[in-house]
């Protein structure tokens, strides 16, 4: 009976772990739209479209780990550490797909890692 349990609730956690995941691209592209609605109207420098990409990070990062927090209920820090650095992996994977390659710039993409988990684990330990 336990394992039936235990095994119910795994399946539940992958689907809410897909949901949220969806949920922080969608937020990710409503605030890209927002950014390109911004460029589009006013001339802005490059300074504050980089400042955007980085609340972007930090906004979807931590709505994933609040949410996966309220979601686990216990070692709501760790869930939020794994949100973040999926969430990562995958835009990593799709920019891999994209530019046919890493990119030269490490120092980016150890930034962009380190914003998107620890703004999850922060997310989630609010949670």
């Amino acid at each position: 009976m336990q394992k039936t349990e235990q095994k119910i609730q795994g399946q539940t956690l992958v689907k809410d772990f897909i949901k949220i995941l969806f949920l922080m691209y969608f937020t990710t592209l409503l605030l890209l739209l927002l950014l390109a609605l911004v460029l589009f109207k006013m001339e802005t420098s490059a300074m504050v479209s980089k400042v955007w990409m980085i609340a972007v990070y930090v906004i979807s990062g931590f709505l994933g780990g609040f949410l996966i927090g309220k979601r686990t209920k216990s070692q709501k820090f760790l869930w939020g550490f794994f949100i973040g650095l999926l969430y990562f992996l995958i835009l990593f994977a799709v920019s891999l797909l994209l530019y046919k390659g890493l990119s030269q710039n490490w120092m980016h993409l150890v930034t962009t890692m380190v914003l998107c988990t620890a703004s999850a684990t922060v997310g989630g330990m609010i949670s």
